[in-house]
């Protein structure tokens, strides 16, 4: 059963058609029993994929294919992992639906052209990053001010392939947003050792990066 709408469809096939560069690849892992929003991503995904011959779409069972599952670092389901010209480490854990809908569509975007629209600036500080960065991401789909912090997060992992960043929706995984205390959202996890709330802007988000990574470090937002 499709998840769009016949009028939302036209409006993302023609900004898909208009701002896609590349193929980008929807990696969506899923199983048939004790997975509740399952079916609705993929769904969603399916509609997606219908809507341009750039997006091509693999399904894949959690279950059967564990093996390709942790390859990617998916430990969880639903999850869509995007892929570009190369592996980028964008996962999606939960459906991206609600205010998390569009910056699905904006990610693809990203995927297939291999870069973001992140400040020149912020684009030359993470070059200096060459050691594993994990990025989580916790969001309901009615916070409004989730996305900035899922496209930041998901755009310095275009930009730099030490990043990986994960949305992850706190409502389908409760015993996870328990795990890291999440109250309030967008709430930002970053290597397990750092976090933040709020939807910050680029160049704050980094210096939260760069104090993940070098803890003794004093967070400069200038």
């Amino acid at each position: 059963m499709p998840i769009l709408k016949e009028r939302e469809k036209k409006i993302i096939a023609e900004k898909l058609s208009r701002s896609m560069e590349n193929n980008v690849r929807l990696i969506v892992f899923t199983q048939d029993f004790e997975c509740e929003y399952c079916a609705t991503n993929r769904e969603l995904m399916e509609d997606l994929a219908s809507l341009s011959d750039k997006i091509k779409l693999e399904v894949f069972d959690f279950e059967k294919d564990y093996e390709k599952a942790q390859k990617l670092g998916v430990d969880k389901i639903p999850a869509t992992a995007v892929f570009g010209v190369r592996e980028y480490g964008i996962r999606f854990f939960g459906v991206p639906i609600g205010y998390e809908f569009p910056a699905l569509i904006d990610t693809i975007i990203d995927a297939s052209r291999g870069t973001t629209k992140l400040q020149p600036t912020i684009k030359e500080k993470i070059k200096s990053i060459k050691e594993p960065v994990h990025i989580q991401v916790f969001v309901t789909p009615t916070c409004p001010y989730c996305p900035r912090a899922v496209r930041i997060a998901h755009q310095l992992a275009i930009e730099n392939e030490f990043i990986r960043a994960d949305m992850i929706e706190a409502i389908e995984f409760p015993q996870l947003a328990n795990k890291y205390d999440v109250m309030a959202v967008p709430k930002t996890i970053i290597n397990d050792v750092i976090s933040f709330e709020g939807a910050l802007p680029e160049q704050h988000f980094v210096e939260y990066i760069f104090s993940a990574i070098k803890p003794d470090r004093t967070i400069n937002y200038r």
